[in-house]
């Protein structure tokens, strides 16, 4: 015999289906091993696939790319809190979960929008790596280090609309992922996010990318709360506070998909 699981697949940082970053939710009774949930992973062939046992007052919370599992993950946090807090959880206004690497995350539910509440991650100024700026398609004005990204900063929202990195060099720089940033338009900050280090050449909507960019923006702009935009060919927007050792960062979801998985 073999096992049934429920998956949802949910837009996040979006408000309506095919915009934002689409994650896939397994709200499980107890742990998979983890070759399984691999291999859900790679066969959903998403950006992220979270998985969430209960635990305590909440949820235990993993997250895997189709090629790896990662420390942390925003969009399929969102993703998850929006599951729950719409078949389990409806008269909820927060969800407390529990990982492995980033300690506790909390999401709050405020009217139509989610809002994550997650560690800050301050970037600190590096040498730029050799060959980087050739790769990514352009020198940047500065480059940072986060806990497992780098951060480049360029002059203007054009400039990072315009970028088309050389993906498969890209996967010779060890790190989870490269952000690149700018003054936006019509928001506070714009940026991207490129990973195929984790298997994601571009990943569409990144909300752990923020615990980044927030600190640093909400210095050089003097704001606490700010509105950024992450530019891929999906677009998401993003309700940015800085609170100092954690940030809040909010977002709208939409449910695309609803099915089962059959597990021999």
């Amino acid at each position: 015999m073999g096992q049934t699981l429920s998956i949802y697949q949910v837009d996040a940082f979006a408000s309506a289906p095919f915009t934002g970053n689409p994650a896939a939710v397994c709200v499980l009774d107890s742990w998979l091993d983890d070759k399984m949930m691999q291999q859900i992973a790679a066969e959903n062939n998403l950006a992220e696939t979270a998985f969430v046992v209960p635990y305590q007052a909440g949820y235990q919370i993993r997250w895997f790319t189709p090629a790896v599992e990662v420390a942390l993950c925003g969009h399929a946090t969102l993703a998850t809190a929006y599951v729950l807090f719409t078949t389990k959880h409806q008269d909820d206004y927060s969800l407390v979960f529990y990982s492995r690497e980033r300690g506790t995350l909390t999401v709050d539910r405020e009217e139509d929008w989610l809002v994550l509440d997650f560690p800050s991650d301050e970037p600190h100024p590096i040498k730029m790596p050799k060959g980087l700026g050739e790769v990514i398609g352009k020198e940047p004005l500065e480059c940072y280090m986060g806990t497992t990204d780098y951060l480049l900063i360029y002059k203007d929202q054009r400039t990072i609309d315009a970028l088309d990195p050389k993906h498969f060099l890209l996967r010779d720089y060890k790190v989870r992922g490269i952000i690149v940033s700018a003054p936006g338009n019509e928001v506070d900050f714009v940026s991207r996010f490129f990973a195929p280090g984790s298997g994601i050449d571009e990943d569409p909507v990144t909300g752990s990318a923020h615990t980044i960019l927030i600190p640093y923006w909400s210095k050089r702009l003097g704001k606490k709360s700010l509105l950024a935009q992450q530019r891929s060919a999906r677009r998401g927007m993003l309700r940015c506070e800085d609170h100092g050792p954690r940030v809040r960062i909010g977002g709208q979801a939409a449910l695309y998909m609803k099915g089962e998985i059959y597990i021999p």
